[in-house]
């Protein structure tokens, strides 16, 4: 059985966007968390700033993100934001050290 991967994408709105990069990426979460494997994809806004998204992603294999990379929602994602962002996502892939208690240990 593979593990699960962790992804963290951050996305940056050019000036005047970030209505549209929120509400198309909050748009898009019901589709994604119907999507096989998807364990977590929740959308957050870095405190303190109107245009820094960051998505934290939970998938249940390195298949299941790369069905999702290739899948519907990202792809209307991508086209609904080609202008939109100041540069492509920035994506952290992270290796789990869980400690302590299992459930608040880790994502």
């Amino acid at each position: 059985m593979s593990e699960p991967v962790i992804l963290v994408a951050t996305m940056v709105a050019k000036p005047g966007q970030e209505e549209l990069v929120e509400k198309t990426l909050t748009a898009a979460l019901p589709a994604v968390h119907a999507e096989p494997g998807c364990l977590v994809y929740e959308l957050h806004r870095k405190a303190g700033t109107t245009g820094e998204f960051v998505m934290i992603e939970k998938w249940a294999s390195q298949e299941a993100l790369g069905a999702h990379m290739k899948g519907a929602a990202l792809r209307e994602i991508g086209i609904a934001l080609a202008q939109a962002l100041a540069g492509p996502p920035d994506m952290a892939f992270l290796d789990a050290l869980p400690a302590g208690d299992r459930d608040a240990g880790a994502v």
